[in-house]
């Protein structure tokens, strides 16, 4: 069974499944407030990878990723544009999804919106109130973290310690009874979007959301909640609060992927390094960003800039060049002790650079026992190597992938016919001509092959 960091434990241990067979994930999705930028790709791209790796493993997963749809965020773009919020959040809502599909993220079982639980909210925060964990101040609700036992867990520190560690934020108003105290229920102002609700017209507070949508749709004791290393304090710490709280069985593991980096530096807004998905899709091959990611373990940085992007690039042209070669080959079956190093690799930890390394060495062999025209002995491989690349979404891209216009096919038919004739110099005309176009010529056993770079 694989083994995964646990954030709340600090330790590599097994996933332990509430049902055999059967898991569970929740992973926090994005405000829907502007585009996507590359921490919201990696994550996705970390948890996809594993969502398909289990399956690919042969258990059922359900997987369950949130659209946080209000939000004051967007409430302010919307302000400051002068459109009503939802429209900002529909905008942003197809940016997200167009940018997911860019990458190869697969759509989640299901996509709860804040907006649609909202009433379920509210009788979760009454009930707090009731036991007496939350209480009301004049412009909202508030959880009580002094009443929280372990509140901390997932930062590793105390309640004291994170009132130390916060500095100026740790000043409390005149009604906020702690420092760590966070919304529930926010009043809303004039012209802002509002629900009704016991306390006064309003919104839910960002933590809220997430504790009712999981519970509600994986239920009690879920397996998995994921999300990015920014998320685990204080997000899901506030999350994990509610349900302690509330004396409700919480998520049984919390994984966190590390953090996107250009030239060392978190990528963020507020350094001025902050680059949208969008931006990356329009000039590189979106499953380049899957290698990346791959390339690097979850749990560590990952460095983007042009010259690593280019590496991947890279990596990618010699996948598509093996996909190329062996498309014609037969169907055979995997390689059992190839496929059992990969596993070994991923259960631990999803360790998917040295998983990765697996696969590489593999279309190595291929390569070479193509070259010494033993297919025989490559269709295991080959068979392997198709599998693990599928158990990591990473899908080669063969010449049926792409239609060549007829024009092009003309000239690298007429190029075949130069070498033939042993006019090179022609040849070499035709090559480049193809190269002005936006091909990449390979020279094939079967004559010219063309593919878009």
């Amino acid at each position: 069974m694989i083994r995964l960091h646990d954030t709340a434990r600090n330790e590599v241990r097994p996933l332990e499944l509430r049902t055999d067979g059967a898991v569970t994930m929740y992973v926090c999705g994005p405000t829907v407030y502007g585009p996507p930028h590359l921490g919201h790709g990696r994550f996705s791209l970390v948890f996809d990878v594993l969502r398909r790796y289990l399956a690919w493993s042969g258990l059922d997963v359900t997987y369950v990723s949130n659209i946080t749809d209000i939000d004051d965020k967007i409430i302010h773009r919307a302000n400051a544009e002068s459109r009503p919020w939802q429209d900002v959040t529909a905008e942003c809502e197809d940016l997200w999804w167009d940018a997911m599909a860019g990458i190869g993220v697969l759509r989640p079982d299901q996509t709860p919106h804040a907006t649609e639980f909202v009433d379920r909210m509210v009788e979760m925060v009454g009930e707090l109130v009731d036991r007496g964990h939350a209480y009301t101040t004049s412009d909202g609700v508030y959880l009580s973290v002094e009443a929280v036992e372990g509140y901390g867990l997932l930062a590793h520190q105390s309640l004291d310690d994170l009132v130390a560690g916060a500095g100026d934020r740790a000043v409390v108003g005149e009604e906020k009874r702690h420092p760590g105290d966070f919304a529930l229920w926010k009043l809303s102002k004039p012209g802002e979007p509002s629900w009704p609700s016991p306390w006064g017209d309003g919104r839910p507070g960002w933590h809220t959301e997430c504790v009712v949508m999981s519970l509600d749709l994986l239920g009690d004791g879920f397996d998995l909640h994921g999300g990015g290393l920014d998320l685990a304090f204080p997000h899901h710490e506030n999350e994990r609060a509610q349900a302690v709280a509330l004396g409700r069985d919480f998520a049984h593991h919390w994984m966190h992927n590390g953090f996107v980096e250009v030239a060392g530096e978190k990528m963020a807004k507020s350094v001025g390094n902050f680059t949208t998905l969008t931006q990356l899709l329009e000039s590189h091959d979106g499953r380049a960003y899957r290698v990346l990611v791959l390339q690097a373990h979850y749990r560590s940085p990952v460095e983007v800039t042009p010259a690593t992007i280019g590496r991947a690039e890279a990596t990618l042209q010699t996948i598509d060049a093996l996909a190329r070669r062996t498309e014609a080959l037969p169907d055979a079956p995997p390689d059992g002790s190839v496929l059992d190093a990969f596993r070994d690799h991923m259960d631990d930890d999803l360790n998917t650079p040295r998983a990765m390394a697996v696969v590489f060495e593999t279309g190595t062999r291929i390569n070479t026992l193509l070259d010494a025209g033993d297919t025989g002995a490559a269709g295991p491989l080959l068979a392997s190597w198709r599998s693990m690349l599928s158990a990591v979404g990473l899908d080669p891209r063969d010449s049926s992938a792409e239609l060549v216009p007829d024009d092009v096919l003309a000239l690298a038919r007429a190029r075949d016919e130069a070498r033939a004739a042993k006019d090179y110099g022609l040849s070499d005309q035709l090559r480049d001509e193809l190269v002005s176009l936006g091909w990449v010529v390979e020279d094939t056993p079967d004559g010219t092959r063309v593919r878009r770079t």
